[in-house]
Order: structure tokens, then C-alpha cells, then sequence
């Protein structure tokens, strides 16, 4: 499914979050042209070696791309930035907080003779605002948002373990880049998208920040535990494998007492009955629970909570995720070329039947000639501009 073939979306774009929402585009069938700076390219190509010499987080967010190098502070290399974005569909920026306007990339100046255009703009808080001038990276912003007063251990905030923020922030621009996709089908006009990765990742904040309304206590910092309904985390079996279960209604609950506790009198316990009662008595319920664990093996335990049924599941490792058999069976595994050979990747969420795109990470600058060729330019202009770092 490549419902988006015939779009082109050119993008200025670094690190996570930009790329992550135009290779969901590209993934959908948009021609996607990544603008990288001559020599260097997108920092992310930097950031490590681990996948056969190639930045992990490259590899992840980049393909089905374009690369064009391109120094756009040069006026040959912004005229030329300024022919693409002409013939775009989407233009897409994540440059630090206010660079795209000075450079004279900005929405309004755009979409000024480029009515259809739409422009989005991704950065870490948005403007105008106190923060608008602040440079953001992932962590930073998971602080500023609560994500951390939430996440940990009781006595040790912790980060989440991957770029939450960006991501948001990526999934955010990719479904309102849809949205403006369709409203310019209907009116012919464009629009000018404005995402900051606060804003997105204070979205995903909501059931805490309404969990404390009004000055209520926030929920406390739980380890891999949930922070407010219990029982609903990991447990250690006898042989030493944790499983990770979860208890959501009181159904459920009566079945997890008489089931897998064998203790059927603890579900009309008065400090079990609701869940709010078993969240204030955890320590106590938690010890119980342990106990009935540390009988049984990890295999043994599963086996109890599926009949019950209870939700469980293995604490898997990232190798583990690799074979996973559910994503196995529903051949969610497919390859992607990439310059040092094909490497495995995911098929994108959702789509079934057809085959994904799965078109290459592209090397630096690989597609600049054939890029600034469509242009109109001749084999030796580009020359010249290659060997003087326009291009």
C-alpha cells in the first residue's frame, strides 16, 4: 500500500524526529528528498557503528530516501534548495530554533508563492514563547514535559530507554502532514504545521498530569511496576526468570486469587477488593504474590496465568526481539539495502498483504547528481558545484 506515490517531500532534516516522520511518508510511497550538508551529512550518520560499520540510528529513520548534499548558507546551493521546495509537495525542517527563517526557508515566506505548499516545522518547544530560542534534544525535553518525575525507581529518575520525545514529535508531523494532505485535496490550499517535541511528549503525559489535578498526589515512581494499578508488573519465578504479568479488573482479579494464588479468600479481602485498595496495600499483596512465584517455574507461572487468563509476558532481551515468533509468523521481517550490504528491518505498522517498501539507506549524496540533473543542471555545472562544497 503506497498511497502517497506522487508526493515529494523535501526535507532539511537531522538527528530522529524529522527523519523519523518522513521515512514514515517514504514508507508509504512519498519521494522523499533528505537534504544533508556536503561532507558531513546528517549528524545521526555519526552518532555509532554498531549495525556493520553504519549509525544504528541512521539506518532506522533513513529509507527509502534520497540524498542530496547541498550547503544551502552558499545563495547557489539555497536557490537551488528553493527550486525543489517549488516543485514539493511537503516541506520538512528540523534545523535549531530559527535557522530555516533566517535562511529564508521559513512557512510564511514559502507558502507566500507557494499557496499548495505545506511547510512543517519540527522543534523542541515551539514558538513564540519563552522557549521558542532553546536548543532541544530528547532527554532535555523528557525532563521538561514530567516524563522523568514518572519514570524510575523510587529513589532514581530514569529516561526512557528510547527517544521518546522525538519519536512523538515524529508521529505527530507524519499524521498532520496526512491531515494536510487531505484538506489540500478538498481546497487546494496548503498549510503551515507547527509541531514541538513538548508539546507532543506533554500529549503522552496526559493520564499523569490528570492522575495529580488539582494538586493531587502524582504518581510515584515504580520501577517497571505500574505506578497505579495493582498488581501489574514483574514478579521473579523460582528458577529466576522474571515474567511480567498484569491484573486490570476485578473479573480478572477473583480469577488471578482462585487460579494462580489458590487463595480464593483474598479477592473479598477488604484491602484487596478494588484496585485502589490493592495499589495502597502493594507491599503486602506484593509480598503474597512473590510467594506464589518463588513456587513455580517462569514456564510454570505462564502456564497458570494463561489459564486463568491472566495477561503475561517474557522480559525479553533486544536478541530475543530479533526472533520473536509472533513477528515471525506474521512476517513483519523483511530486508532494507543499506551501502554496506542488506540488513534486516520492520515492516511498517499496519499495512498488510502487499509487499513494504523497502528501498535502500542511502550512502552521502549518493542521489545528488540525478537530483540536481532533474533540475535542469548540466553534468558539469554539478561538477563544479561538487568540487567548490555547494553540493
Amino acid at each position: 500500500m503506497q498511497p502517497l506515490r506522487g508526493v515529494t517531500v523535501v526535507s532539511l532534516e537531522q538527528a530522529i524526529a524529522a527523519p523519523y516522520a518522513s521515512r514514515q511518508l517514504a514508507d508509504l510511497g512519498a519521494r522523499v528528498i533528505k537534504v544533508e550538508r556536503p561532507g558531513a551529512g546528517d549528524f545521526a550518520r555519526a552518532y555509532d557503528t554498531r549495525v556493520r560499520g553504519l549509525s544504528s540510528h541512521f539506518v532506522w529513520v533513513n529509507r527509502n530516501k534520497e540524498s542530496l548534499t547541498l550547503d544551502f548558507k552558499d545563495p547557489r546551493g539555497l536557490e537551488l534548495l528553493r527550486r525543489l521546495i517549488a516543485d514539493a509537495d511537503v516541506f520538512l525542517q528540523n534545523l535549531a530554533p530559527g535557522a530555516a527563517a533566517r535562511a529564508g526557508l521559513g512557512a510564511e515566506e514559502l507558502r507566500a508563492g507557494h499557496p499548495e505548499l505545506i511547510v512543517c516545522d519540527i522543534s523542541g518547544y515551539g514558538a513564540p514563547g519563552p522557549y521558542e530560542g532553546r536548543k532541544a534534544y530528547d532527554l532535555l525535553v523528557q525532563s521538561e514535559a514530567g516524563l522523568l518525575s514518572v519514570t524510575g525507581a523510587a529513589a532514581d529518575m530514569a529516561k526512557v530507554g528510547i527517544p521518546v520525545s522525538d519519536i512523538a514529535a515524529g508521529m505527530y508531523a507524519y499524521s498532520s502532514i496526512l491531515g494536510a494532505l487531505l484538506e489540500r485535496g478538498r481546497t487546494g490550499r496548503g498549510a503551515q504545521l507547527d509541531v514541538s517535541m513538548l508539546e507532543a511528549t506533554v500529549e503522552w503525559m496526559g493520564f499523569p498530569l490528570y492522575y495529580s489535578f488539582e494538586g493531587a498526589e502524582p504518581p510515584p515512581r515504580a520501577g517497571a511496576a505500574h505506578a497505579t494499578i495493582y498488581p501489574y508488573g514483574p514478579f521473579t519465578a523460582g528458577d529466576g526468570k522474571v515474567v511480567m504479568m498484569a491484573v486490570q479488573n476485578e473479573r480478572e482479579w477473583r480469577g488471578f486469587c482462585t487460579g494462580f494464588l489458590d487463595r480464593p479468600e483474598l479477592a473479598g479481602h477488604p484491602d484487596y477488593a478494588t484496585n485502589a485498595d490493592r495499589n495502597a496495600h502493594r507491599e503486602a499483596l506484593g509480598g503474597l504474590i512473590a510467594a506464589r512465584f518463588a513456587e513455580l517455574t517462569s514456564s510454570a507461572a505462564i502456564e497458570l496465568l494463561g489459564a486463568v487468563p491472566v495477561a503475561n509476558a517474557r522480559v525479553n532481551s533486544l536478541a530475543e526481539v530479533w526472533d520473536h515468533p509472533q513477528l515471525a509468523a506474521r512476517g513483519r521481517l523483511h530486508e532494507v539495502p543499506t551501502p554496506v550490504g542488506p540488513v534486516p528491518a520492520l515492516a511498517p505498522p499496519g499495512p498488510t498483504g502487499d509487499a513494504p517498501r523497502m528501498e535502500a539507506v542511502p550512502a552521502l549524496g549518493e542521489h545528488t547528481r540525478a537530483v540536481l540533473g532533474g533540475l535542469g543542471l548540466s553534468g558539469e555545472a554539478i561538477d563544479a558545484l561538487v568540487a567548490q562544497g555547494v553540493a
